[in-house]
């Protein structure tokens, strides 16, 4: 048995998330339906760096599967891609260690949130962005943003807080940015909560449309009540970026 190592990227739209869940269209069950169809097998189960909600895309998900076949990784790339719906496909697929997991042997795993906050939202746009008819201050935002760098206790950002052994987590950097109309919030960290950068990213936007001054992160940092925190954001909005092993 080979493990084998994939690099997956998808726009989340249409499907109901990462995890497989009975009566839903999901990545994995798709993946895991293309590799079966070019391998032969009965049952692939597949491990990826991080599950992903309804809605949000990925550009460099990463997965791993065991597996008894023995086609070259570019050769699996091409027959799985050839078994996958439009919108989902395998970018890289390489040889990895027995024991190598895709989830829990992550050191960082980058996010990107956007904002499109033309006054005129773009239905281009609509699927792969949050758009609230609001400008923002982006620079406003990045200042607040900044109080977050670093190891902290961030329930208040986590959506049903416990859910986790623990709320600690290290975010080695986060940045605000703007291209023309689309404000950027990434966020890398070496491990993320549940919904924690759609939570950043309404507590952001709270601020950029100047609802609440840039000191109000700080406070809710220290408070650590998600209820003090911004909204979760749209999920449209945010795109696994890629995972660091």
């Amino acid at each position: 048995m080979r493990n084998l190592k994939l690099t997956v990227r998808y726009d989340g739209t249409d499907f109901f998330g990462w995890q497989t869940q009975p009566g839903f269209r999901t990545v994995q069950e798709s993946l895991e339906a293309a590799i079966a169809a070019i391998t032969g097998e009965k049952r692939v189960r597949v491990n990826c760096a991080g599950r992903t909600d309804s809605g949000v895309h990925a550009y460099g998900q990463v997965c791993n599967f065991y597996t008894p076949t023995r086609l070259e990784p570019a050769t699996l790339v091409k027959a799985i891609n050839s078994q996958l719906p439009e919108d989902v496909a395998v970018t890289d697929c390489e040889v990895a260690g027995q024991a190598f997991c895709a989830n829990k042997d992550a050191i960082a795993k980058r996010y990107r949130y956007v904002i499109n906050d033309t006054r005129i939202p773009d239905p281009f746009l609509r699927k792969y962005s949050y758009q609230p008819r609001r400008n923002v201050d982006h620079e406003a935002m990045h200042r607040a943003a900044q109080v977050l760098r670093g190891r902290h206790d961030f329930r208040c950002f986590e959506t049903e807080w416990p859910n986790r052994m623990t709320s600690i987590r290290t975010i080695q950097d986060i940045a605000v940015t703007r291209q023309g109309e689309a404000v950027y919030i990434e966020v890398q960290a070496d491990g993320f909560l549940y919904n924690m950068v759609r939570a950043i990213a309404g507590t952001l936007y709270q601020i950029g449309r100047g609802y609440w001054p840039e000191a109000k992160m700080k406070e809710i940092l220290e408070g650590m009540d998600r209820r003090e925190a911004g909204p979760t954001a749209p999920p449209q909005g945010l795109f696994m970026l890629w995972v660091k092993y």
